[in-house]
This record gives C-alpha cells, sequence and structure tokens, in this order.
C-alpha cells in the first residue's frame, strides 16, 4: 500500500550525519552458518520509513553476509498476517508487529532479554511504556523490542483557530468543544475517525475515553468499561461528533489526511507524516496549508494527565525461525544509534524513539512545530489500560471495542448507558478473571 499523501522529502542532514559513523561490533560468532532471515513490517507511510529501513537492512547484511527479506503489509493486513504465522508455525522470521501483538502469542516468541537490556544500558534506559509494552506481563523477561512510535496529538490550522476566536489551543475538555463549535460555525470542522482505524480510529476513542477518567479494565485486569466515566465521555463525544465534518463514521487511516489536505477540515489528530506530506507538497496550495499547520496534545480531563495513545510498532522473532541468532543479532543492529538515528531522523520522527538517550536527536530541533511528537512515550497510555498488556488487551484492541462503542453512540445506535454495557459483555468474552 502506498500512501503517497504522506511521503516526505529525505532528511538529507540526518543521513550524512548518520552514514559517516562507524559501524557498531556485531556478536558474529553467535550468527548461524548459512543464516537467512525473512521479515515482516507495516508499510510506509513516509517513504524514508521503507528507504531507510531498507538501507539499514542491507548493512546489516553486508556486515554479517546474512540474507535478510523484508516484506511489507498493509496496516489492516498486518495483524491478520502476524496471526498466521503464529498459528501455523511458518512464515518469517521476525515481524515487526503492532503494540499488543506479542503478548497474544508471547508462547511462541524468542527471549529477548539480553538485548534489550544492553541497548537499555547502552541508550539511557526504555521509556516506562516501551517496558510495558516489551515485557512478558508479570515478569522480566523481554519478549519484544519496541521500535518506535507514531504520536497523536491534535493537528490544527492556526489561522481558522484563531478566527474562532482562540489565540491559544484549548488544554481543557469544555474549550475543546466550544473550539470544535466554532470551527463548525466558520465552515472549518475538525474530524476524527470513528472507523476501525488502526491507527487514528484508537487513538482518538482511547483518548476519548480515558482522558475522562475510564478504563476498560483496573488494576487487576478485570472489565470496569461499563462506568459513569465511561458514560461520560460518551456524552462528550456525542456533542463532539455533532461538530465533524459528515463521513467520519466510516474513516479509516487515510480519511483525515485527505480531508485536511484538501482543506475540508480544520482540525484532527495524526502523526508527524501529515505535518510534512503538506508542507512538501509539489502542489502549491496544499504546501500553503503546511505553513498554517500546527501541533498540540490533546487536551485534558477529569483524568488530570495527558492520555494520548501512541501507535506502536512491536519486533518479535518467532520461535520456529532456524536462525535464532541471526534474528537477534538483526533487531540489536537496527537498533544501534548508527542505523537509528539515521532512521528517526529521515522519518522526521514518524516512530518516535522508545530509548531515552535517542531524545537527544537532532531531528527534534529542526523544527519546533514537531518538537511534541518527541514526548510520545512520555505521554502515552498503553492498550489496555489500567491493566496488563497480555492477550485479552490486544484481542480486544483488534477487535475495536472501544471504537465501535463510541462510534455506536455518535452514531444514534445506542445511549451511552447501552453502549457500555455492550463493550462491557465484549470485553468479558476475553478477560475471564
Amino acid at each position: 500500500m502506498t500512501i503517497s499523501r504522506r511521503d516526505v522529502l529525505l532528511g538529507s542532514a540526518g543521513l550524512a550525519a548518520g552514514a559517516t559513523l562507524p559501524m557498531p561490533s556485531i556478536a558474529q560468532a553467535n550468527i548461524e552458518k548459512g543464516a537467512t532471515l525473512r521479515v515482516l513490517r507495516p508499510t510506509k507511510f513516509v517513504d524514508p520509513d521503507q528507504t531507510i529501513f531498507n538501507e539499514n537492512t542491507e548493512a546489516f547484511t553486508k556486515a554479517t553476509g546474512v540474507q535478510v527479506r523484508v516484506d511489507y503489509a498493509g496496516w489492516e493486513d498486518l495483524r491478520p498476517q502476524t496471526a498466521v504465522t503464529a498459528n501455523t508455525g511458518a512464515g518469517p522470521d521476525v515481524v515487526v508487529g503492532w503494540a499488543d501483538d506479542p503478548h497474544i502469542f508471547s508462547d511462541k516468541l524468542v527471549d529477548l532479554t539480553p538485548i534489550a537490556e544492553d541497548l537499555g544500558k547502552k541508550y539511557g534506559g526504555w521509556y516506562p511504556i516501551a517496558e510495558k509494552y516489551g515485557k512478558k506481563d508479570k515478569t522480566n523477561q523481554w519478549i519484544s523490542i519496541p521500535m518506535g512510535a507514531s504520536g497523536a496529538p491534535a493537528v490544527y490550522r492556526e489561522s481558522w483557530v484563531k478566527e474562532a476566536g482562540f489565540d491559544t489551543f484549548p488544554k481543557d475538555l469544555d474549550g475543546f468543544l466550544r473550539l470544535c463549535r466554532k470551527l463548525k460555525e466558520t465552515g472549518h470542522p475538525a474530524g476524527f475517525a470513528l472507523g476501525n482505524a488502526v491507527g487514528d480510529g484508537n487513538a482518538f476513542c482511547n483518548w476519548l475515553v480515558w482522558t475522562h477518567g475510564g478504563y476498560m479494565v483496573d488494576e487487576n485486569n478485570k472489565v470496569a468499561i461499563n462506568s459513569k466515566e465511561t458514560v461520560e465521555a460518551l456524552k462528550y463525544a456525542k456533542a463532539l461528533y455533532e461538530t465533524f465534518i459528515p463521513g467520519t463514521l466510516s474513516w479509516l487511516d487515510i480519511s483525515n489526511n485527505k480531508a485536511l489536505s484538501a482543506g475540508e477540515i480544520g482540525l484532527t489528530q495524526n502523526g508527524v507524516s501529515l505535518y510534512f506530506s503538506i508542507k512538501n507538497s509539489k502542489d502549491e496550495k496544499t504546501a500553503a496549508i503546511g505553513k498554517d499547520l500546527n501541533h498540540a496534545t490533546m487536551p485534558v480531563g477529569p483524568l488530570g494527565r495527558p492520555s494520548e495513545p501512541a501507535l506502536v510498532i512491536n519486533a518479535m522473532v518467532f520461535k520456529h525461525t532456524k536462525f535464532p541468532n541471526a534474528a537477534k543479532e538483526y533487531l540489536r543492529f537496527m537498533m544501534e544509534k548508527e542505523q537509528y538515528d539515521k532512521w528517526l531522523t529521515g522519518c522526521y520522527g514518524y516512530w518516535a524513539q522508545p530509548l531515552k538517550g535517542f531524545a537527544e536527536s537532532k531531528v527534534w530541533s529542526v523544527d519546533p512545530k514537531i518538537l511534541v511528537y518527541r514526548d510520545t512515550w512520555e505521554r502515552a497510555l498503553w492498550s489496555g489500560y489500567k491493566g496488563a498488556i497480555n492477550e485479552a488487551a490486544g484481542t480486544v484492541a483488534a477487535e475495536y471495542v472501544t471504537v465501535q462503542m463510541v462510534a455506536s453512540v455518535c452514531a444514534g445506535q445506542a445511549t451511552p448507558e447501552e453502549a457500555a454495557r455492550e463493550a462491557e459483555r465484549r470485553a468479558k468474552r476475553y478477560y475471564r478473571t
């Protein structure tokens, strides 16, 4: 799947800097003789993502002699393909999957603890949420290597927000609703995905519930979505939805990008790629929109702290691989500074760093408008909050339980109370505590 609307120019300065760094040492003695690897990961949302990932992979082959084939799956296709790999015990050796996926298949994965601990010591430690995504629940065993996270702050047209009477972007829910109402009145409505969108639908709907103090399960993994906090979140969602551009109930990850690029909406939620694709557009009219764009953290509600989700990519090695040592060294290599900073910089921070040391990357000083993405892992809550990241949490996310709960209220198909009860019923199918 090629998504040209998100294409951006290569980060030439970052690439040049990365190219001059020495090659890191590789534990070649551990790599199996004649090893070959197959890797599956999500397709690009910015061109440099795939370009630089392939370059780094080729550098690994040059350093080790291990031939690596990288396949790219569409975003909605990646999770089903990961499940097939896990259930058949065949296919890719390494899968760079979505956030929860390693926890769904944890018993079929190679232990990555030594690599993760070494990387943490070398690069300033892992952010706490990255550790939570990487470690098997209630253990210190790393079953995956979080490689990056796409943040989900608000993306808005500065001039239209000012035209609506706001000098700064609202930090609270009441102000946010007032802004959305004024944007609609001035002909520049907001638009947030309410379809089964891996990135944008989950981002908006989870933020909505979490910031009101709601959550799918409590600390003991007991289903708790049917709460007064969730009901209040759904009432707010209904009011907010009335300000949206028509059609958001069927929006997927591509939809808000198209709408903002076309000047149809003045506010949405997205990764940094949307800003750069518009700013660097060859179409002068579209590029002009980029000068008017800015970003802000999503408003904070009763929870009292930022609660934006992060779209996490999480690499795992399956036990069916014939070359586990080669696979582990490949992941180590891709996370070393010489490769990782080149990727981070070239992608303009689209996949924000899970290791604290990379927060000092020059990519975050290039443009003050993208600085908000640097702290993606600091603000993020996790899928399955407040409980564990486990198989149940991953399945509930994959089934879009939260997204469909919110959408049913916005569509008028259920009252907030009915929708919360239905989400509770569905979640209990997977959480059996």
